[in-house]
């Protein structure tokens, strides 16, 4: 298959074609089941399961052989197609692969069917493709190319049902994530013009020699404004909260978990390969950057009443701890990073799902319309209670450790304020999760709420399920944390040392 896999087609190259090739095929195969919705289920199952074995079969591939790169076609690097992973962008690939499985498994029981028939599921596996190939591309043109892919198919889902509410959401969603579009292209274009290529690991070998440093600064500051607006930093994050909580929650959930981490992993990337040469200007100002989407996130999480709502500001708040680390720009630091991101990948994802249920049972999102939880739905109760306290640090949970990472490496290059600020922010995501927990969990029910809805044994098993097994990882990462956390660590060497992805990209061979 020329230009589709490469002619030196090892088991290792295949597996960096398969988180492609496989939501593609996915995709494909539920459009011509276009009315046949059963089999569009279970296409997505099997689909999103074969993506999620890929991935650990990645992961396993480079933790055994190191750096995986294939040149696509006949063209060799810096001029063909690279598909390259590492420990983190295969962690990334594993990590999508678990939560599109889950969010699919939960979607079955909570999809409504107009939704599904109007290619909920085809659109699904085309976000997941493009979370891949954003991935695993090492391409900086190619990484654009897949951000479109994946705005494409997450503004249809966004919008998929025509809702007011929804369309308002999308409408927003979509113009700001096309302003980060042009900026991006832009900044593409001025760096082909100024380094005369886009091939990332011959940029990083090209970038530090260049002409004009001014303009290489620039383009670094064009590149932190454009995936600052997709990863929703400060100032650039007005359009998540007005619109992730809008659509369906399985939508919700495969946004809260993936599509902003999209955006961190390539500010990970660019800033760890090509824009190295002013670390102390650069880094410095995502570490302000990181201080300030910590706080503003959390201020409006706190201000907010609706379950949604307050998720969606938390997720600007945690976005903020995940490029805390690049700012810091250690090896603990970045170590705390990785972990952190896929530790809140996890838990964010399983908050959403929960809310889904609360809202399945008593029909609102509003904390004031909710209560009484705790009495009827105790195993709902604990497993919110897991996610959340993980997510404001609790020990001995997974986001304690992430953190403590974080605050570690940042008292250990004397940089006090920010780590003050991620402990100060930690306490009030807890008192926001306490919140919800008070309102919807422990309060008893308005007397004007309607009465609760009694899940089927299918749709209860449909909807706990995800979320049990979302919480158990949880609990995994944080009582077994120490083979996890030095997996993140191995990751944070390769990037902070990238002779080995540069070598392993220019030396492989079509």
């Amino acid at each position: 298959m020329p230009g589709l896999l490469p002619d030196n087609s090892s088991p290792q190259h295949l597996l960096l074609v398969l988180p492609l090739l496989i939501p593609l095929l996915s995709a494909v195969l539920c459009l011509l089941a276009w009315r046949r919705i059963q089999l569009q289920r279970l296409l997505a199952v099997v689909g999103t399961g074969a993506l999620l074995g890929a991935g650990l079969l990645l992961v396993a591939a480079v933790e055994a052989g190191g750096i995986q790169a294939a040149q696509m076609g006949s063209w060799a690097a810096p001029f063909g197609i690279t598909l390259v992973a590492d420990l983190f962008s295969s962690v990334m690939v594993a990590v999508a692969g678990l939560i599109g499985f889950l969010v699919a498994v939960y979607s079955l029981a909570s999809l409504d069917r107009r939704r599904e028939a109007y290619g909920y599921y085809p659109l699904l596996h085309i976000l997941l493709m493009g979370v891949c190939g954003a991935f695993l591309t090492g391409d900086i043109f190619n990484l654009y190319v897949w951000f479109e892919v994946m705005l494409i198919a997450s503004f249809v889902l966004l919008a998929l049902g025509g809702e007011r509410a929804q369309m308002e959401g999308a409408i927003k969603y979509v113009t700001l994530n096309l302003l980060a579009s042009a900026l991006f292209l832009a900044a593409v274009g001025i760096l082909y013009g100024v380094a005369g290529t886009l091939n990332m690991a011959h940029l990083a070998t090209t970038l530090p020699g260049a002409a004009s440093p001014g303009l290489v600064l620039t383009l670094a500051m064009l590149f932190l404004v454009a995936f600052g607006i997709k990863a929703a930093v400060f100032p650039l994050f007005f359009w998540l909260p007005a619109s992730y909580h809008t659509p369906p929650v399985a939508v919700s959930a495969v946004f809260a978990g993936l599509l902003t981490k999209v955006g961190v992993y390539a500010l990970i990337r660019v800033f760890t390969l090509l824009f190295t040469q002013e670390v102390g200007f650069t880094h410095t100002l995502i570490l302000v950057v990181a201080g300030f989407t910590m706080v503003t996130g959390v201020l409006g999480a706190v201000a907010q009443n609706d379950f949604r709502r307050i998720l969606s500001f938390h997720i600007i708040s945690q976005i903020g701890y995940m490029i805390l680390g690049l700012g810091l720009f250690t090896p603990l630091g970045m170590a705390a990073s990785i972990f952190y991101i896929v530790h809140h990948i996890i838990v964010k994802t399983n908050l959403f799902l929960v809310s889904g249920v609360a809202h399945r049972l008593q029909g609102s999102f509003q904390l004031k319309e909710l209560g009484g939880l705790y009495r009827t739905q105790p195993l709902l109760s604990l497993l919110f209670v897991i996610p959340a306290f993980s997510l404001a640090g609790v020990p001995p949970l997974s986001g304690f450790f992430a953190k403590l990472g974080l605050v570690q490496a940042g008292l250990a290059i004397g940089q006090y304020a920010i780590v003050a600020t991620a402990i100060l922010v930690g306490l009030l995501t807890l008192f926001s999760m306490a919140k919800i927990w008070a309102e919807v969990f422990w309060k008893a029910a308005p007397a004007v709420s309607a009465p609760p809805v009694a899940l089927g044994a299918r749709e209860r098993f449909g909807l706990l399920t995800p979320i049990v097994l979302l919480a158990a990882l949880t609990l995994i990462l944080g009582l077994w944390s120490e083979p996890f956390f030095a997996l993140a660590q191995s990751a944070a060497a390769q990037l902070l040392d990238p002779s080995g992805y540069i070598e392993t990209v220019l030396r492989a061979q079509p």
